[in-house]
């Protein structure tokens, strides 16, 4: 899952640093320069959150065609099981059955496509959802880096590799959001608390 929706990526801060970089150079273990780069692609396929956006939608893409099939396979069988029946009904009456058949079929076919689009969109979505949850991060690492600009590198010509920080961004994205929030889980059903009917009843001595 490229990073294309992107385009040149370029993250600009105005810095007012006034530390001497060899120090922060010391301080931080990363390279100091204005300017840096980053590998977007890698950012995403790399990272513990990235990975786990991408084999999400991998996921939910196997589910989706794993039940259109089932689906496929549910619609054949009863266009032969009403193939069948013709011969038994009168023709308004297979005309009937084959009418509802047939809205039927469209109406499956319409919710397929809506979540194929649906699921689309959200392949479309995690790159972004991805990039403003590791931003703080980056802005983190290029103020370390007393940098004030960080370059897409697919975008540039010729560069020095030493200003490339996509494998430290990596590290200190894994150390601090792992592979993201928790996923979203469906609410669980409480238990129905005993009605005055079902309640058990406690049987008392007589008192005397």
């Amino acid at each position: 899952m490229r990073l294309a929706a992107f385009g040149c990526w370029v993250l600009l801060l105005s810095l007012g640093l006034g530390l001497a970089p060899q120090v922060r150079a010391q301080e931080v273990g990363v390279v100091q320069s204005d300017i840096l780069m980053l590998d977007p692609d890698r950012l995403f396929m790399e990272t513990l959150f990235g990975q786990r956006l991408n084999e999400d939608y991998l996921a939910q893409r196997e589910q989706l065609i794993a039940r259109n099939r089932q689906l496929e396979a549910e619609l054949e069988a009863e266009e032969q099981a009403l193939t069948d029946l013709r011969a038994q009904k009168t023709p308004e009456e297979f005309r009937e059955l084959a009418d509802a058949f047939d809205a039927k079929v469209q109406q499956i076919r319409a919710d397929s496509d809506r979540a194929v689009r649906d699921l689309e969109l959200s392949r479309e979505r995690a790159p972004v959802i991805f990039m403003r949850a590791v931003e703080p991060v980056l802005v983190e690492l290029m103020r370390d880096a007393g940098g004030t600009v960080v370059l897409d590198l697919r975008s540039v010509l010729l560069r020095d590799d030493t200003i490339d920080i996509t494998d430290i961004a990596i590290s200190r994205i894994d150390q601090r959001i792992g592979d993201g929030p928790p996923r979203r889980q469906a609410p669980e059903t409480p238990t129905p608390e005993p009605t005055p009917e079902t309640a058990p009843e406690t049987s008392e001595e007589p008192q005397q």
